[in-house]
């Protein structure tokens, strides 16, 4: 009998390529169980969205129970009670000046807050980051700067949009070292504003709070104050793309609030719902008042099964789940780091909570991203899911849930450690 995968050649375009060719039947916890019938450790979540584990009982009742009542109503129709009281909830857990608009994509909520930002200062430019993922449709992609290939023969995209260096202070790009640099990436804003794009003419700043494909990369916390700063003296609006740093995933419900910055606009997807789709803008109250019926909209944002579980997954994280997510995101870290004392080919290892990305590099520090796809192809063969990130793929990035067990990650860790020993 042939393979998921094997079907899936006849049917499904390359576009839709998958990160490994396993074909499985369900999931539970931190495992995937294969049509082979093999248990295997998930640890890239579902790129980050089941950081619950696949299968959280709370999830899947709250999911029952709502698909009992309504599964669509429509929220350009009606009103129903999850959608209303999962915005509640948000509203809550931002402060209480926020308000919040579901949709359904992580790139969908990105190109709600570009226009957002757009139709609130009356203003044309976007200022987006070199390394950022932020989507693929045709807006989103012309503010993403991991790689050409999500542009190519896409051209002319979205007009007005700039791209600055992001503080990926292991590479930095102004050839800079950490401890004594005078934080070039802040003043290269001034020579933006001078040389490119008057200031006044910027809507928005965009930009993850840690950066997720383009590498795993945690910015210091003083840039993204200067940034903040940079805002307010502009009337630039603040925009964070959370949709794979936020919701638990760093050890906090959202990332920003390790740095004690607050954003004018924010978005999160991915995590937000354990794996129903579900998205969300939330911005501040000030500016979500001005964006009148009709400025956005569409048909299945804020599905009611979708808020349903969205309401269950925070309670979930509320009553344990970050906590553990918190230690064994330092757990894995110094397991990690004990292998970069090991091996020579690790250069960095960095992350917060169970965001940690591990670089490798060769003797001249050189990217080294075809030891990464060894790795990958070595662990999935032996039981484990990574996948990897960076501009020069050279990063192996650690997703696993926040409900993972020390027990799950000296097994990854172990297969990691093999499959290094046996490449070089």
């Amino acid at each position: 009998m042939s393979s998921l995968y094997e079907r899936s050649l006849k049917v499904i375009p390359p576009v839709a390529g998958r990160a490994t060719k396993l074909g499985v039947v369900k999931g539970k916890g931190s495992y995937l169980y294969t049509e082979n019938g093999k248990k295997v450790l998930d640890f890239a979540s579902g790129v980050a969205v089941c950081n619950l584990g696949h299968n959280n009982e709370a999830v899947v009742k709250a999911a029952k129970e709502q698909i009992d009542k309504l599964i669509h109503g429509g929220h350009n129709v009606v009103y129903y009670e999850s959608y209303v009281r999962l915005a509640e909830k948000l509203v809550e857990l931002t402060g209480n000046n926020t308000m919040v608009y579901f949709s359904n994509s992580g790139a969908e909520a990105n190109e709600g807050a570009i226009k957002l930002a757009k139709y609130t200062t009356k203003r044309p430019a976007i200022i987006s980051f070199k390394g950022s993922f932020h989507g693929r449709t045709l807006a989103t992609a012309s503010i993403t700067g991991s790689s050409s290939a999500y542009r190519k023969n896409y051209e002319a995209l979205l007009p007005s949009v700039y791209f600055a260096e992001y503080p990926y202070c292991f590479r930095c790009p102004y050839k800079q070292d950490k401890e004594t640099c005078s934080m070039e990436c802040i003043k290269q804003f001034d020579d933006m504003f001078k040389k490119l794009i008057d200031p006044y003419s910027v809507a928005a700043i965009i930009m993850e709070p840690i950066q997720g494909e383009g590498g795993y990369i945690v910015p210091p916390k003083r840039f993204l104050k200067a940034v903040r700063d940079i805002c307010d003296k502009y009337g630039i609006c603040l925009i964070f793309d959370e949709v794979q740093c936020g919701f638990g995933r760093t050890g906090k419900l959202f990332a920003h609030e390790h740095f004690g910055v607050e954003p004018d606009i924010f978005t999160c997807a991915k995590a937000i719902a354990s794996g129903f789709p579900l998205s969300a803008v939330i911005g501040k109250k000030e500016l979500m008042e001005k964006w009148p019926a009709g400025a956005h909209g569409g048909t299945f944002g804020g599905n009611p099964v979708s808020c349903a579980v969205s309401l269950a997954t925070i309670e979930e994280m509320e009553n344990g789940a970050l906590e553990n997510g918190n230690k064994m995101g330092k757990y894995l870290k110094d397991k990690l780091l004990k292998l970069k004392d090991k091996y020579d080919v690790i250069g960095d290892i960095r992350g917060i909570g169970l965001m940690i990305g591990v670089e490798f590099c060769k003797e001249n520090n050189e990217p080294y991203g075809e030891i990464v796809t060894e790795i990958r192809q070595f662990a999935v063969e032996n039981g484990l899911i990574l996948l990897g990130c960076g501009t020069d793929h050279n990063v192996l990035r650690f997703i696993a849930p926040l409900t993972v067990s020390k027990e799950e990650i000296d097994t990854a860790v172990s297969i990691v450690d093999k499959a290094i020993n046996n490449l070089i």
